[in-house]
């Protein structure tokens, strides 16, 4: 498992808003909607890691930041989350644009995301 951040993402009503806030105060540059990702508007963090701010999808998804992992294999996580305790709440999926494949655990009330890049 490599174990880097490798995407932060925030779900918000206020997309928008949010990007310019952050843009404004850590003078981050968000590009457009990205449609391999749902619409997520994705900057470029100091170090490589990449911050996604993007509207929720699910009716009871209200806004949260949810940290991925980077794991060079996706289906270990997840098997070792599982054996750990967790709830699958995203079997693994597959994003376009060679973005590579994502899965979301649940553990300790916390949403825990794994992504293994393309």
């Amino acid at each position: 498992m490599n174990g880097k951040l490798h995407y932060l993402e925030i779900v918000t009503h206020d997309v928008d808003s949010l990007c310019t806030f952050y843009t404004r105060t850590a003078e981050l540059q968000f590009n457009g909607p990205d449609g391999d990702l749902g619409g997520t508007r994705v900057a470029e963090l100091p170090g490589g890691s990449l911050l996604g701010v993007w509207a929720p999808l699910r009716n009871d998804e209200g806004p949260l930041w949810r940290i991925y992992l980077r794991v060079d294999d996706l289906d270990t996580a997840v098997g070792a989350a599982r054996d750990a305790g967790a709830e699958i709440a995203v079997e693994r999926m597959s994003l376009g644009g060679g973005h590579g494949d994502i899965a979301i655990v649940l553990h300790g009330g916390v949403e825990h995301g794994f992504w293994q890049t393309g």
